[in-house]
């Protein structure tokens, strides 16, 4: 009963036991958000089952449960470093009851979780709150040591509101609700004296002073509430002190009628964490400010709206949009038929930031008409600054009708959302500029446009694996003069800038070499030496440096990497019934000659790479192509394309496959082909693929 991430039932354990869930997670960032889905998509399709215990499970417990496995998973890929284990389980006995039990194990048991120890007031890291969070929210917990292995559980109860028993116990005698937050409980102490100014804030929110007892009206308004929320019952309100501290917590949970107070505290830490695994795997800005929209609305404001800076203005923010200013990308509000008309309204009065780059809130001017409020209808709205790295990046505005406003609560769940979706702009930015740049390289390392040959058919498939950077293989077909058109497929060692520089050395000395006149053979033979001496300078350069810092000698391997590729070169000459070609191949994949009957063989000989061996000789062939002949050129990635042990060109892949294309001309080969490649593996290519087909007419 093992699984890799999907959720298994295990129909055949006894009934207790057969609401069952596992997972093997990798030791990455990634896990915790993974494990939250994984018990997620469990507790839902054990609901849908029926299965025994399954009408206990509530909003309330999947709440817990995604803040405990959250807790357990990120301990352990922080603390310990290894893949990690999840297995989550519904127990039901005889007695109408039932608890949902969740085991994170990892292969570390000599680093113990961390616990309760003391943490810093007002820092507060950024991996959670360790187990105090486990046990306020569950009924029992522990650890247990195995040979090799740690594996940390918690026992949550079903059907049963375990955490508010545990805040009641850390709140003491005097809790007046059994709605206090669990995130006040594991906050860290206040440093000293900011109780007074908590008192301070109660004070003016009252209007009274800090002694003066409530009148009637608010007391009973406070007990109807109370009960209202908690129909068991609270201990009562002795005294002034206790119904500021209470009315202060609904009030700050809701700005209306504090309903919302267990979800801010409870859900508050699972919803920042949801929204972070969301926002950190878009690329696209525009996309994270929609996200960002859907995220806020309408968990916490009516409405809301993000702008975005250009990055080659730097910054400016006169003017609005359209001249310089920052570019309003997107508008969300509750009622879809008040977007248009908000967004029209907001575009005219983009937010002028005192402090560029202050992250808190500040006040926004409420668009009242364009949301159809009545003259004078209260509304208030904050402006949150995008900051990411030191550099402005945008500002999110939030709004919400009615004379409460924001509480605090919502004000700093804000700005803690603020905050991610900066970062993942940051993200999505660098990555754009990555990509731009990759591109321009990538178009500057190819052709622009692959010549057409007379009494040739050609036929080109290449895909870069890496669609960020530049790739390690290119290819080129080109005229020489006299008659001549050469062709090229290489692949260099390594991608990315390393591959770029290589590349960029390489094709233009093919290119210069072949116009000059120089044989197949002798191509070979300068652009090997090319490359060694190209390597040998770096080296020298490299070794100078270090030497003018300072530095110690650099241990063998880490110092600049030898540039070597490997190529397939060749030269066609067409003439009165078919094409002389000429070909020699360096440590590459050798092309396979096709003819009409479709027996196919090898045109070339194996050879030594380029840029490893000092003064080696190269070699070519020449043959004959003929009318329906065909000549198959590629690259390792169709060679040794993968699906478990295996490679496509395993006993010969390559060459049946290219068997089975005879009487198909050019571009029907290479899709063919192409397409082999992609079904051979379940899962994508994981290398550059390139291949030319070249056939003569």
């Amino acid at each position: 009963m093992v699984a890799s991430g999907a959720p298994v039932i295990a129909s055949e354990a006894p009934e207790k036991e057969r609401a069952r869930a596992y997972a093997a997670l990798s030791g990455s960032s990634l896990a915790p958000g993974s494990a939250r889905a994984l018990v997620r998509a469990a507790l839902a399709e054990w609901t849908g089952l029926q299965l025994p215990g399954a009408e206990h499970l509530t909003d309330r417990l999947a709440d817990d449960a995604m803040l405990v496995v959250s807790e357990l998973v990120t301990n352990a890929v922080v603390h310990a470093g290894t893949d990690v284990e999840l297995e989550c389980r519904l127990e039901a006995d005889d007695n109408d009851t039932a608890a949902l039990v969740v085991e994170v194990s990892d292969h570390h048991p000599s680093r113990a979780p961390r616990g309760g120890e003391p943490e810093t007031p007002h820092d507060i890291p950024e991996y959670g709150r360790g187990l105090r969070l486990v046990g306020a929210l569950a009924e029992a917990w522990g650890i247990t040591y195995r040979t090799g292995r740690k594996t940390v559980w918690a026992r949550l109860p079903a059907g049963v509101c375990a955490a508010a028993e545990q805040i009641e116990a850390y709140a003491g005698e005097h809790a007046l609700a059994r709605g206090l937050r669990v995130a006040e409980i594991l906050a860290p102490e206040p440093p000293h004296g900011q109780d007074d100014r908590e008192g301070d804030r109660g004070r003016r929110r009252s209007g009274r002073g800090g002694n003066e007892p409530p009148d009637e009206h608010a007391l009973r308004e406070a007990r109807e509430v109370r009960d209202a929320d908690d129909p068991g019952g609270s201990p009562d309100l002795r005294d002034w002190h206790d119904l500021r501290d209470w009315r202060d917590r609904y009030e700050d949970c809701d700005g209306r009628d504090g309903r919302d107070g267990a979800w801010l505290g409870r859900g508050a830490l699972s919803f920042l964490a949801e929204a972070s695994d969301l926002l950190a795997g878009q690329l696209d800005e525009d996309l994270v400010a929609a996200l960002a929209g859907q995220l806020i609305v309408p968990r916490l404001a009516d409405w809301c709206a993000v702008w975005l800076e250009d990055e080659a203005t730097g910054g400016g923010w006169g003017g609005g949009a359209g001249a310089g200013g920052p570019r309003l990308a997107r508008v969300w509000h509750g009622s879809e038929n008040r977007i248009e008309e908000l967004r029209r309204a907001l575009e005219k009065d983009a937010p002028h930031p005192s402090d560029p780059l202050g992250s808190g809130p500040v006040d926004y001017p409420w668009p009242g008409e364009a949301l159809g409020d009545e003259p004078g209808e209260p509304g208030s709205a904050l402006a949150y600054r995008l900051v990411a790295g030191g550099r402005p990046l945008g500002t999110l505005v939030i709004g919400r009708s009615g004379a409460a406003g924001f509480p605090d609560e919502i004000t700093g769940l804000a700005e803690d959302l603020s905050r991610r979706v900066a970062l993942a702009i940051g993200a999505a930015r660098q990555y754009a500029r990555q990509a731009t740049i990759s591109a321009v390289l990538q178009r500057g390392l190819l052709p622009g446009a692959v010549a057409e040959i007379p009494g040739v058919r050609s036929a080109l498939v290449y895909e870069p694996c890496d669609k960020g950077g530049p790739s390690g293989d290119f290819y080129d077909l080109f005229p020489a003069g006299d008659g001549r058109w050469c062709f090229a497929v290489g692949d260099v060692q390594g991608k990315g800038p390393e591959a770029a520089v290589v590349i960029g050395l390489a094709r233009p000395w093919l290119r210069l070499l072949a116009r000059e006149g120089y044989r197949v053979a002798d191509v070979l033979d300068r652009l090997n030496q090319l490359l060694l001496d190209d390597a040998t300078e770096a080296a020298d350069a490299a070794a100078r440096a270090l030497v003018a810092a300072g530095a110690r000698p650099t241990p063998p391997g880490d110092g600049p990497q030898t540039r070597f590729l490997s190529l397939l070169y060749g030269e066609l000459v067409p003439f009165d019934g078919g094409v002389r070609c000429t070909v020699a191949s360096a440590g590459h994949p050798l092309p396979l000659l096709l003819g009409t009957g479709g027996e196919v063989h090898t045109a070339a000989q194996p050879q030594t790479l380029l840029g490893v061996v000092e003064d080696a000789t190269y070699t070519s062939e020449t043959f004959e192509l003929r009318s329906g002949d065909t000549l198959l050129c590629v690259t390792d990635g169709v060679t040794e394309r993968r699906s478990g042990s295996r490679q496509f060109d395993d006993g010969d892949g390559l060459a049946t496959a290219l068997a089975g294309c005879a009487g198909l001309d050019a571009e029907l080969i290479a899709e063919r082909i192409r397409r082999l490649v992609h079904e051979f593996g379940a899962r994508p290519p994981a290398d550059d693929l390139a291949l030319l087909v070249l056939q003569a007419d």
